[in-house]
């Protein structure tokens, strides 16, 4: 079990192997739910998409073809509200 330190600001930082256990990057956001005996949980805030996020997140400048993979990715990332 990692063992975190707090800074003077009351701030601690997640580890990379553990922000990839929850499936998280940077600019994403987690949810910490506070327990009565003093414990805290961590895991990854649910994405929330809307059909907004979706429109015109295929949409290419450089005009070259993508791959269903590639289009799957980025469908992926608009609907998780990702730029």
């Amino acid at each position: 079990m990692p063992t975190l330190k707090i800074t003077a600001k009351g701030q601690v930082t997640l580890r990379k192997d553990l922000l990839k256990h929850l499936g998280v990057g940077p600019g994403q956001k987690i949810d910490v739910d506070k327990l009565p005996d003093g414990r805290i949980t961590v895991r990854a805030a649910a994405r929330k998409g809307t059909i907004l996020d979706f429109i015109g997140c295929l949409s290419q400048k450089r005009g070259s073809v993508l791959t269903i993979d590639e289009m799957n990715q980025i469908a992926e990332k608009g609907w998780a509200g990702e730029k």
